[in-house]
């Protein structure tokens, strides 16, 4: 794993590979981007986009040489040769960004969106709080990118940063046109709430339950698009590459249908990776079991570049089970979101003495970014030996706080709370991950033909932190900003319909009996368990170079020991499974946290480590991990081998 630094506000230029010995004697090739002077200023989002832009005029002719013949043009119907499927776009993920995508390119050719499980579970689904856009006349763009910027610890890219928040109202306005429908106040405008790190109203919701409302409108209108076709339960294993010298090129995706076990892979001239985060690599969290880092660890293996992903946002006020005076009967597969508008509508957080904290840590109080929230109350819950805090919006009046949010006041009725009466006990889970594979301004990836949106890509919009609400609306506005290149690229692009025989295709493991097999899908499940443990104990809110270094130590042990055990039971390097490629893939978006957590020596935003606690100008750069062909164990590998052209 190779792992370089970029500067994100400004200056750059690129240094010649270095290379450089890790711990384990191995070579690495690290490309190193560094901080230049006056000279050769331009500015980070442009500076990707140029090193990410695909040379659309030779992926014609970087095709594996044969006597085939290429289906030009577009694809009227889904085309299926047994178990392949051939498609103009494929589109990994079923949240807002990938929906969204899916129902602009369908209008130029056909559409496969494969999604993990039903299409409506994904992050998008559980997004409460709602969608961050300048739609107030007191309010302006300029303040919303302020608050970006101060909230993402200056790390942000500007133009990514004022893309989003200058096309952000319209994406909203699109979504309305489409049937979605969002809160009003008395005056028949939408009514805009206010949260953390935001200095105005801006912030437009479906009561609590904004993600599953824009969600339901999409969903309805795919549905509707006879071009789209969606495939439910067929888990992403690996992107479909070749290799033309330093040019890599992705041809669509190979899955598995998680109830038959049937391999299905999809042949494609454009492919988005839209499959969300990864929060999955902590024993709690508020995403959905989908979320184990599919996309990012499939992009890395398909040697696209990543970057910032030490920045993983902790949600300052998850539901505590713990303090709930009827404990839930099993425990939860993710936590419950306690959105962060219920602080932006004046709920106050007191440790158990029911005392307020917030104002002696910072003197915005609860409305501080929810990094300093979140440290804040992990410094409370460490300093008092205790397991949660308290949030308290009692004091407003009932039916403001039943309106605004019907959703959370019924889970915690369900087990006896009344939060019209009663303080919620919360608790930090991890939430969100900033980083992710890098995109350019209009998605586009330094892989010829991937394109990526939401939770998954790297923007620059975030920098070390993400401002509450501000995901929605990237997701939606780079969602739009992939579609023009996409349909330019599938137009100039060519279907070989034989292209199915040019990789080895995936077996699912069935031969190895049901007894062999349980066998080691219990013990994955039980090595998950401990990566987890090993990530929330030593990969946390705080951190520490020692600690850093033990969790990388020890998750490569784990690693390694885990495919021992696979293949010492049988499990063949193109052997495919849910758990098993769940597990290497949160292995891969675990190690990928470390290596970058290792390299910031500051402290900034998300990422806060005691040898380090101070915020330093000069290392006010992202941290990019670079391609690297040193794949060494079996998770690092893609399962496939690459053809050159």
């Amino acid at each position: 794993m190779a792992t370089g630094i970029a500067s994100g506000s400004g200056q750059l230029y690129l240094r010649e590979p270095v290379y450089r010995r890790n711990s384990y004697g191995k070579a690495q090739c690290h490309s190193t981007v560094i901080l230049s002077g006056m000279q050769n200023q331009i500015h980070w989002s442009s500076w990707i986009s140029k090193l990410l832009q695909v040379d659309r005029s030779n992926y014609s002719q970087c095709q594996v040489k044969t006597n085939r013949k290429f289906h030009r043009g577009t694809i009227k119907s889904c085309q299926r040769e047994g178990s392949t499927r051939y498609f103009d776009f494929a589109v990994i993920g079923s949240g807002i960004a990938g929906l969204r995508y899916a129902l602009e390119v369908a209008k130029h050719g056909t559409v496969a969106v494969i999604t993990k499980a039903e299409p409506h579970e994904s992050n998008t689904n559980y997004a409460q709080g709602g969608v961050s856009a300048v739609l107030c006349p007191k309010d302006s763009v300029e303040s919303h990118m302020q608050d970006t910027i101060v909230a993402g610890a200056y790390l942000c890219d500007e133009e990514t940063v004022r893309v989003v928040c200058t096309e952000g109202p319209e994406r909203i306005k699109e979504l309305i046109a489409m049937g979605a429908s969002f809160d009003h106040g008395e005056d028949g405008n939408l009514h805009l709430a206010r949260e953390g790190g935001h200095s105005h109203r801006r912030i437009v919701h479906a009561a609590d339950m904004t993600g599953r409302e824009i969600g339901r409108a999409l969903l309805e209108a795919v549905v509707k698009d006879p071009n789209i076709y969606v495939f439910q339960h067929h888990f992403a294993i690996d992107l479909l590459t070749t290799q033309d010298g330093s040019d890599i090129i992705c041809h669509g995706i190979d899955t598995i249908n998680t109830e038959t076990q049937e391999v299905i892979r999809f042949i494609s001239k454009v492919t988005l990776l839209a499959s969300g985060g990864a929060g999955h690599i902590y024993p709690s969290t508020t995403n959905p079991p989908v979320a184990t880092g599919d996309g990012m660890a499939m992009a890395h293996r398909a040697q696209a570049v990543i970057s910032n992903m030490e920045f993983v946002q902790f949600h300052p006020t998850a539901l505590a089970d713990e303090g709930l005076p009827i404990r839930p009967s099993n425990a939860r597969e993710n936590a419950f979101l306690i959105t962060e508008a219920v602080r932006g509508d004046g709920g106050i957080l007191y440790n158990l003495d029911m005392e307020r904290f917030m104002p002696s840590y910072d003197e915005r109080a609860e409305l501080a970014p929810r990094d300093v929230v979140a440290r804040s109350i992990d410094d409370q819950l460490k300093k008092r030996g205790e397991e949660y805090v308290l949030l308290d919006i009692s004091h407003k009046p009932t039916e403001k706080i039943l309106s605004h949010f019907p959703n959370i006041a019924a889970e915690c009725l369900r087990y006896g709370l009344d939060i019209t009466q009663q303080p919620i006990p919360v608790v930090p889970a991890a939430h969100y991950m900033c980083g992710g594979v890098r995109a350019g301004l209009e998605g586009e990836t330094n892989v010829q033909g991937l394109y990526v949106a939401g939770e998954v890509a790297c923007t620059g919009l975030h920098g070390a932190n993400r401002l509450a609400s501000n995901s929605l609306a990237e997701a939606l506005v780079f969602a739009r900003r992939a579609v023009q290149p996409s349909i330019d690229h599938m137009n100039i692009s060519k279907i070989d319909h034989s292209a199915s025989s040019w990789w080895p295709r995936p077996v699912a493991p069935l031969l190895l009996g049901d007894t062999v097999l349980n066998k080691v899908i219990r013990q994955t499940r039980e090595v998950r368990k401990e990566l987890q443990s090993i990530m929330w104990e030593y990969v946390g809110i705080v951190r520490s170079t020692s600690r850093l270094t033990l969790a990388e130590t020890r998750i490569i042990e784990l690693e390694l020991k885990w495919e021992r055990y696979l293949f010492q039971h049988g499990w063949e390097p193109t052997m495919v499974g849910l758990e098993a490629c769940e597990m290497r893939n949160l292995f891969c978006c675990a190690k990928l946290v470390v290596s970058s957590a290792l390299s910031r020596h500051e402290s900034r935003g998300l990422h806060y480590t005691i040898d380090f606690p101070h915020v330093e100008e000069s290392k006010r750069l992202p941290t990019v991990i670079f391609p690297s062909q040193l794949n060494s164990s079996w998770s690092s590998r893609q399962l496939h081998k690459q053809q050159i052209c």
